[in-house]
């Protein structure tokens, strides 16, 4: 699971902005594919095989744009520090989110993430210096009322899955910020170190657990490569056709997503807690996603 940040022009929007639409609505919906995949495949394989598979996969299908931006656009990137952390981050992400959703529904899975830039507008103040006023502290508290109802904390669901979820989201958030501070990097650049960052944890962990897949395992496992990056391109293009502003809170449909695949494909009925932590968090992240639009204009 990894989903993107919302980036792009705050314009009027353009006449092509219909099309960046279809292309995000596009986009979130292979994202939805990738995670029902992936769910699927970690109930017989360890996520460290999962990873490597899928990510020999993906820099297969990067290799030629790769090559037709030159290598040294990858070596040669800013702050490669800060790029490390980056990619160790990303790593844990996925890590996190394939763990989760062994033992979860997609549904409540995705509804953690979705609090991701409720947390990157916490963390803002404190590791970008961004200043955060009252209303969108206001937003943040709701955001945080909307994890603790969806997690609904008990001896229950307070579960080992439920810790990987929220380290996972945790993981994610930071990755935003850290992606922030980090806008002269291509996207290229970004999604490539990303993949070799899960590739290199696949190459150490994947031996451990080793299952001989069958060919339509094997090539379930590839495809889980294949369609992250083109969700990764209907987004990129998305963000340059329309206005941020336009296309960004089309990307709450991914819990839609999980709620439909989850239901049809492994019989998830969601929690009423859930749903209901579900919206608050959604409406406290359009509320910060749109103020943050607004003071910038």
């Amino acid at each position: 699971m990894t989903t993107p940040i919302a980036r792009g022009s705050d314009a009027a929007p353009s006449p092509t902005a219909l099309m960046g639409v279809a292309l995000m609505l596009l986009g979130m919906f292979l994202f939805s594919a990738n995670d029902v995949l992936g769910k699927w495949l970690v109930s017989t394989y360890s996520v460290g095989q999962v990873l490597l598979i899928r990510s020999v996969a993906a820099l297969v299908v990067l290799a030629p744009f790769l090559w037709r931006a030159g290598l040294a656009s990858l070596v040669r990137v800013e702050r490669p520090g800060l790029q490390v952390v980056r990619m160790a981050l990303s790593t844990a992400e996925v890590v996190f989110f394939y763990s989760a959703v062994r033992h979860m529904p997609l549904a409540d899975a995705m509804t953690y993430w979705l609090a991701a830039p409720i947390y990157v507008a916490a963390l803002s103040p404190l590791l970008l210096g961004e200043r955060v006023r009252w209303r969108r502290w206001s937003a943040i508290a709701a955001g945080f009322v909307g994890v603790v109802v969806a997690l609904e904390p008990s001896s229950a669901t307070l579960s080992m899955p439920a810790v990987y979820a929220l380290a996972g989201s945790l993981a994610f958030a930071l990755m935003m910020v850290t992606g922030r501070s980090l806008r002269g990097t291509p996207d290229a650049a970004l999604v490539s170190w990303q993949i070799v960052g899960a590739l290199a944890f696949g190459l150490v962990a994947a031996p451990a657990g080793w299952v001989p897949p069958s060919t339509p395992d094997f090539l379930l496992l590839a495809l889980l490569g294949v369609v992250s990056m083109g969700a990764h391109v209907c987004v990129n293009r998305s963000l340059k056709l329309a206005p941020a502003a336009t296309v960004a809170p089309f990307q709450y449909t991914l819990l839609l997503w999980a709620i439909v695949f989850g239901w049809a494909v492994f019989g998830d009925i969601p929690r009423p807690t859930m749903m209901a932590g579900g919206a608050i968090i959604v409406a406290a992240g359009l509320y910060i996603f749109f103020r943050e639009q607004k003071l910038r204009r």
